[in-house]
């Protein structure tokens, strides 16, 4: 190659090189604010390893599962399966009722199972029979209430408990006892009993109960002593050992049974934030100690946030959404309320948020349901309320008039969206321009010279002759 081929090369890279540069800059920039943008929408704590075969907390306001494994494995509850049965307990009988124990329910309590002794005949009211199911897990008060609110008939009773399962949306349970004992037929999984927990948490009677350490049964029409009851989940209760106790510990439920394994279930409330943690077939002790890795865990990366806390928050409603508020309302006549759960490096402004018609007969001005999105994940619900006193129906654009809407067609845009490609477009552009009159800088300078050199014009000549000279 040529000296003068070399230095033209060289006089190209020295000009490339620089520019080539500047777009690899410019490239990393805006991939980084895309990848950026995107984590932000989407980043989720990824979990860590525990031992239980299935397991899974939710955050007990809005349903948000924080972590999940294998929640959809069907599983031997044992004795968790006693949340389900109180929650039908408190939610159709009065608490004074009067319960008297059969021969089968006492039978319930034979062969060493967990028991707190209860005779034929004796009577205690479903208050203290739920106690005594709740805190010593016993089988022949489970089986007590069962046939009392079954109006004597156990069947009736597991149907209401099945209906109960599906109306809380369970999908992979079965249910054929009242209190968990082996049962080939009776199984769930650690999400429907996330869902079953939710609802027990949430139900003040029985979260009370649940929470409560220690219990006193006065004298029965059978016992003349006093019965001392004492609540077996030692996250909550030093009454076996006390290393486990769990700083905001609201209770739950113990179970265990050759078969399942050891299960719990466990409530706890930090910050405001309220978690469910439910863990199936696993061995002791790390059916607690898990719990409270999974519980440090969530609490540590997630935080409990009031979405209205936004002032943009209307700003962010997904084109996707179902519909749009009729053109004669004024948004900035509207509030939302509802809470989402949040990794702690988000916040509400990273929020995508979708409307459903709503329509609540006690409050007129709610007119929509909010559902609250961060990347593909729902993390909260709440409603869209207008403050505005003169308006009295809120249809819906893109919905028939049949589903309560205005029939009017309408389309949502993201200006924020629409505005950052605007401004990658027009930053490649910018570059593109930029390479192209470069080229035809260089190309220029190229044509030209090598069309001297071909004519050998007299500058090339005194080139070569100073070269002469200096050799």
């Amino acid at each position: 190659m040529s000296k003068n081929k070399k230095k033209n090369r060289k006089e190209v890279l020295r000009r490339v090189i620089p520019l080539i540069l500047i777009l690899l800059m410019l490239v990393t920039t805006i991939l980084s604010s895309v990848m950026a943008f995107a984590a932000d929408e989407s980043y989720w704590p990824t979990g860590i390893e525990v031992s239980p075969s299935a397991a899974i907390v939710m955050e007990a306001s809005t349903g948000t599962i924080l972590y999940e494994k294998n929640i959809d494995e069907k599983h031997y509850p044992a004795s968790i399966t006693k949340i389900l049965t109180g929650l039908l307990a408190v939610e159709n009988a009065d608490m004074d009722a009067e319960v008297t124990f059969s021969a089968d329910a006492v039978a319930e309590s034979a062969g060493g199972t967990s028991s707190i002794a209860r005779d034929v005949g004796e009577v205690m009211t479903m208050e203290q029979c739920l106690y005594g199911m709740m805190l010593e897990s016993a089988n022949e008060c489970a089986y007590a209430i069962a046939e009392y609110i079954g109006g004597g008939d156990i069947n009736v009773f597991l149907d209401m408990m099945n209906e109960k399962a599906k109306e809380l949306g369970c999908t992979g349970s079965h249910f054929n006892n009242p209190n968990g004992l082996p049962d080939e037929n009776h199984y769930t999984t650690a999400h429907d009993m996330a869902l079953i927990s939710q609802a027990a948490v949430n139900n003040e009677t029985l979260a009370q109960i649940m929470a409560t350490k220690s219990y006193t049964i006065p004298p029965t029409n059978k016992h003349e002593e006093e019965t001392l009851l004492n609540n077996h989940h030692s996250m909550l209760n030093y009454y076996k050992t006390s290393k486990y106790l769990y700083d905001g510990c609201l209770g739950g439920k113990t179970g265990y049974t050759d078969v399942a394994n050891n299960t719990l279930v466990t409530f706890a409330e930090r910050d405001g934030m309220k978690l469910i943690c439910v863990v199936m077939e696993v061995d002791s002790p790390y059916h607690y100690t898990d719990t409270i890795s999974l519980f440090d865990y969530c609490f540590d990366n997630f935080k409990l946030e009031d979405a209205s806390s936004n002032e943009n928050i209307f700003s962010n409603i997904g084109e996707d959404s179902i519909g749009a508020l009729a053109e004669n309302i004024d948004l900035t006549e509207a509030s939302v309320s509802g809470t989402v759960v949040l990794p702690k490096t988000a916040s509400a402004s990273d929020l995508t948020i979708s409307v459903e018609p709503k329509s609540d007969e006690s409050n007129p001005s709610v007119v929509g349901q909010v559902i609250y999105s961060y990347g593909e994940r729902q993390v909260g619900t709440g409603d869209l309320i207008f403050t505005a006193t003169d308006q009295t129906e809120y249809p819906f654009h893109n919905l028939s008039e049949e589903e309560g809407g205005s029939s009017v067609a309408y389309y949502r845009l993201n200006f924020l969206l629409v505005l950052e490609i605007l401004i990658i477009i027009a930053a490649g552009c910018g570059v593109i321009f930029i390479l192209y009159h470069q080229w035809n800088k260089w190309s220029v300078r190229i044509h030209r010279h090598r069309e001297a050199k071909r004519r050998n014009k007299p500058q090339y000549t005194v080139i070569k002759r100073r070269r002469k000279r200096r050799k």
